[in-house]
This record gives C-alpha cells, structure tokens and sequence, in this order.
C-alpha cells in the first residue's frame, strides 16, 4: 500500500509540474495560482486512487503503471472538491495549510478548483490505458460527478434545517462515499473488464464502507485533533452542518441539553462553545452511537468480501483499506 502511494504521488508530481509550467508559460502572474494548485494536490492519503487501482486488480488485472496514472486522477477530482468545500464552508485551514480561497480569493479560488476537475480528466484520459478500455467507464466517471455535485448541493440546501437522521445518511453516501470508494472502485473495476456480477459484489462492499468513511470523518471533525486533521474543530458546529452526528445528538439529548444545543447552534460558535456542544454530544450517547454504526457498516463491508472470490492481493488490499478508513476517531 505504501508502495502505491509513493507511485501515485510520482505519477501527480509528474503532471502536476508540467500542467504548472504550461500554466505559468501564459503568464508568469499566474505563479500565486500555480502554488496554490501544487499544494492543493500535496499531501493525503491517496484513499480514492487506492480504491481504483484494488478495483482493477480485483478484476483479474495485473499491475500496469498507466492504472495508477489513471488511479492518481481520482486525487485530482477529490483536491478540486476540497477546494470548493473550503469555499463553501469559509475553512481557513486545510491539512494544516492555509485554503485557496482565504490565502487568493473566492474568485481564484473558483477557478483553482475548476481547473483541477479539468486535469483530473485529462490525467485519466491520456494515463495510457487502451481506448477500448477508458471507453467503459465514462458512464461510471459521469456518475462519479453526478453523485459528488449532488451531495454537496443537498447538504447546502439542508443546513439549518430539521436534523434527520435519514437525510444526513443520503448526504453521506452521495457527497463523500460514493466518490470516495464506491465509485472509484467501480470505475478502476470496469477498467479492468468486470463482470456485472462482480460490480455488484464490490458495490455491497463499498456502499456500507463508504458510509463508514464519512460518519468516521464527522467524528474527527468535531472530536478529532486538530494536529491530525489539519482541520479546525470548529469548522463543521460553525457551519451547522447536517451531520448524522448532529442529527442524533438533538434526537437523544434531554430536553434541556436539547434546547442549549439549539442556543448554542444559533450563535456564532467559538472554542469555549464548542466545548459545550461536545458535552451535550457524550452526554446523549451520539459519538458511541456514530462509533457503532461505523463498525457496522465495516462489519457489512468485511462480510461482503467474504462471499466474493477476488485474487489474493486484491481481497487482502481491500480488506486492509477497511481498517483504514473507518481508524476510531
């Protein structure tokens, strides 16, 4: 796994720099907009192009260095998202950097994320795959696209409404899971010629996981250590976003925790409120509840590889991404 990380991060590097130089050939003003792409793509896991490249394996697929090339444009899809969501949710700080948007500008901020769609599908289309190949999976890339806008525009449109339980679950798989795991996984499977039975059998794998994924990155944005998310606590309480988390604690707190919750939702929420909003969260048993749905959803995850025959690297590699993504928070 590390293996593949290194090797996707050489085949982003690689591009990266020669799109930036084509960039800053236009114009040598353009340089504050050629940095902040660089760093934009720098640092991560590299969890979606992991997904792809297993997706291909596990279709009977041997190694091939255009798979990661193609499997390293999924981190250019996720780095846009990433840009468009600091926008969106005004966060200062990500990965312990500053944002696009608070360091240039919405406006060149825009146009940071715009471009790095636009590089995700020239990466994926020129990694050197066969076109018959690429060909099969553009209805998958689409969808992909469809899904992620899709969840990002519900969640806009659903904050500060009535918390529920069910609708932030929907956000959850269409903004983060689907594009996170289920689809890039999908996608480097129909590279490598899948069957429809096996699409259905990495999809009862994915869709739980990917759930998983997002419900674990709640915690960590509310409970988690600013030094490991590279994220300020304070981002998602201020943004009032309609989380599982959120939704649960105001369906189980008392009725007074209840209401001060509320209080504290309407106000401009700094790290003393914050602190507050923590407590009525324990209190009401939603972070154990939230913990709980995560290991069953990788509970699920686990038992759907059990009833599929994937080549031993493959079902080892996905197998180890479960623990991964769902780490306790």
């Amino acid at each position: 796994m590390g293996d593949l990380r290194i090797r996707v991060d050489r085949a982003l590097a690689e591009f990266v720099e020669s799109e930036i130089g084509a960039l800053t050939a236009l114009d040598g003003e353009l340089a504050p907009v050629a940095e902040q792409l660089r760093a934009s793509v720098a640092g991560g896991k590299r969890i979606r192009p992991a997904f792809c490249y297993w997706g291909w394996r596990a279709a009977g697929q041997p190694d091939a260095e255009p798979m990661v090339r193609a499997a390293a444009a999924l981190e250019l899809v996720h780095a846009a998202a990433i840009v468009h969501d600091d926008i969106i949710d005004r966060s200062p700080l990500r990965r312990g950097r500053v944002t696009a948007h608070a360091r240039l500008g919405d406006g060149l901020a825009i146009m940071i994320g715009d471009l790095l769609l636009a590089w995700a599908g020239e990466l994926f289309h020129t990694c050197g795959l066969p076109r018959t190949f690429l060909a099969r999976a553009v209805s998958a890339w689409t969808a992909m696209g469809r899904e992620l806008i899709a969840g990002e525009c519900l969640e806009i449109l659903r904050t500060g409404a009535a918390p529920d339980v069910a609708l932030s679950l929907q956000v959850v798989r269409l903004k983060t899971g689907s594009y996170t795991i289920e689809w890039p996984l999908r996608i480097g499977a129909v590279l490598g010629g899948a069957a429809p039975a096996l699409l259905d059998a990495l999809a009862a794998y994915a869709r739980p996981l990917g759930e998983a994924f997002q419900l674990r990155d709640d915690l960590w944005g509310v409970f988690g250590d600013p030094a490991d998310t590279g994220k300020s606590p304070l981002d998602d309480l201020a943004g009032r976003k309609p989380t599982a988390l959120l939704a649960l604690t105001l369906e189980r707190a008392d009725e007074e925790d209840r209401a001060r919750l509320q209080e504290l939702l309407r106000a401009p929420v700094q790290e003393e409120e914050s602190a507050q909003i923590r407590e009525i969260m324990h209190r009401a048993g939603a972070r154990d509840q939230i913990r709980r749905m995560i290991d069953d959803r990788a509970g699920a995850a686990r038992a759907a590889l059990e009833h599929v025959r994937l080549p031993p690297e493959a079902a080892a590699a996905l197998t180890r991404l479960i623990a991964e993504v769902t780490a306790d928070a």
